[in-house]
């Protein structure tokens, strides 16, 4: 094999993709997956190689808007707002270019990617914002002593930069599809069945009965206590909460 040859097998295998490690994936189910986007490239690559011509590892990925969410690929996110709601609790808030919408539809979620001592993870996170939310979306992140995303996660300050993709998930609410919903939730499970709150009670149409059931610690650690509270009076809503700790009661004799 001559110099030349040597040399161009070297710069093949430069360009062959990465796999995944194991903790770049959020086992979340998501379709597609990182080794899926993975075993795409990979293939793109071999046909590439095959045939000597790099522009098929291109592909035909379109440079769409900022605000356009892609399943395959992270897009940038400025950070507007950080709010600690308690020790390890946060609502971060994300701005979208020119009043635009998410694009999110009740029951779907995304996937943010960090990066950690060189080590890029992922995980799952639900918005918290209305589905209509104009110009921003929000979400509820607990952090974890022990977590790497949670490292993340702290870092975070407004003005800084974050990095999402998706939309992900095949639960999707329709008006009226349910005569009635119960939604059992523990901690930050909550997310997940706000923004279908926020479509029912937005819809003076949808006449669907929710029972949501909110296991927390104690009372003052309700997540968006104030906005469960504005939903329950709603005539279709009921709020109950489950408490596994909460103050001694005196005994009266």
């Amino acid at each position: 094999m001559g110099e030349r040859e040597e040399d161009d097998k070297e710069a093949w295998l430069q360009l062959r993709p990465v796999e995944p490690l194991p903790s770049q994936c959020c086992g979340a189910g998501c379709s597609p997956c990182v080794f899926d986007l993975y075993q795409r490239d990979l293939a793109r690559w071999e046909a590439a190689r095959a045939s000597k011509d790099r522009s098929l590892l291109g592909g035909k990925e379109s440079q769409s808007c900022p605000s356009k969410l892609s399943p395959e690929t992270f897009l940038a996110f400025r950070i507007s707002a950080v709010d600690k709601l308690t020790k390890d609790t946060y609502r971060v808030r994300f701005a979208l270019p020119r009043n635009s919408q998410l694009g999110l539809r009740p029951g779907q979620h995304l996937i943010l990617r960090g990066i950690i001592d060189d080590l890029e993870i992922q995980r799952a996170y639900t918005p918290i914002s209305p589905a209509n939310a104009e110009g921003y979306f929000e979400v509820l992140i607990k952090c974890y002593q022990t977590g790497l995303m949670s490292r993340y996660v702290e870092s975070w300050r407004a003005g800084d930069t974050a990095f999402w993709r998706g939309p992900f998930g095949g639960f999707f609410y329709k008006p009226n599809q349910y005569g009635e919903l119960l939604m059992l939730a523990a901690g930050t499970g909550l997310a997940p069945m706000v923004p279908i709150l926020h479509s029912i009670t937005d819809n003076a149409d949808d006449e669907t009965f929710i029972t949501l059931v909110g296991c927390f610690k104690t009372f003052e650690g309700i997540y968006l206590k104030a906005f469960l509270q504005e939903q329950a009076r709603f005539w279709n809503v009921r709020i109950f909460f489950v408490l596994s700790q909460f103050p001694h009661l005196t005994e009266r004799r």
